[in-house]
């Protein structure tokens, strides 16, 4: 098992945005994590990232204890172990966060350099590996200002890759960019499910997390309603909930 989050509770002030969530992810597996807008689903994947800190509940990352309970208080790991788990995963953000100033073959590199502290030729290798992956080898010395929406998230994903992580995570890959675009991103990813890439994704694409994820979350109102394959999710769902909002997607 290489995540598991038991009874999270995430709140910001007053208002409770993550309430008694549970979930797991198996090596190999292809999550993903849908439901309306204000569901949580970014908040939980910010959390599972160590982007925001939970209040309650316990994380644990490629065997790693992230986070553990003592009585009713989340205690966070020592920074040494915090900082391993990090190394272990990858985040590819939906608005790219690329450096503007540094071409992309560098956006690339300085990352393996700084954090995995690589030689800049192996880094550099590795870099015009990964662009020959999501075929955009030709815009290496390009600057992101220079490329579409869909080849700056295409370098955002080579990015990620970089850093060898173990699980990839995906807040809304597609969600700033124009519906002609959106394809490019999803060939990428489905790509990476047929290397057996472990991922969890939260989309608004309903189609792609049907035809690629091998389970299927549902998140409403910050808990999870429902969870299982996509053809119980999509097909044989008899939650109410559930319903309504594949209702609405259906009817776009």
């Amino acid at each position: 098992m290489l995540l598991k989050a038991i009874n999270l509770e995430k709140g910001f002030g007053e208002t409770e945005v993550l309430k008694d969530i549970s979930m797991e992810v198996r090596e190999g597996e292809v999550v993903a994590i849908i439901g309306p807008s204000g569901s949580g689903k970014s908040t939980l994947l910010r959390c599972l990232t160590q982007l925001e800190r939970i209040d309650r509940g316990q994380i644990e990352i490629c065997g790693k204890q992230m986070v553990t309970m003592n009585g009713e208080k989340a205690i966070y790991a020592d920074h040494r172990t915090l900082h391993d788990i990090i190394l272990d995963v990858g985040l590819v953000f939906q608005n790219f966060n690329l450096f503007p100033h540094m071409t992309v073959l560098k956006n690339i590199v300085e990352p393996q350099v700084k954090v995995l502290k690589k030689e800049k030729e192996e880094a550099q290798r590795k870099a015009l590996e990964l662009l020959d992956k999501v075929n955009l080898k030709d815009k290496a010395q390009a600057y992101p200002g220079e490329l579409s929406g869909g080849q700056q998230q295409r370098i955002a994903i080579a990015r990620a890759l970089a850093l060898n992580p173990r699980i990839l995570f995906f807040d809304e890959p597609t969600s700033a960019l124009d519906p002609e675009l959106t394809g490019e991103i999803l060939k990428v990813i489905r790509g990476l499910a047929e290397e057996n890439m472990t991922m969890v994704i939260v989309t608004h694409e309903m189609a792609f997390a049907r035809d690629v994820a091998d389970r299927v979350i549902f998140m409403d109102n910050g808990v999870i309603i429902e969870e299982g394959t996509p053809a119980e999710v999509f097909n044989n769902t008899t939650n109410q909930r559930t319903k309504e909002f594949l209702q609405r997607f259906n009817e776009n």
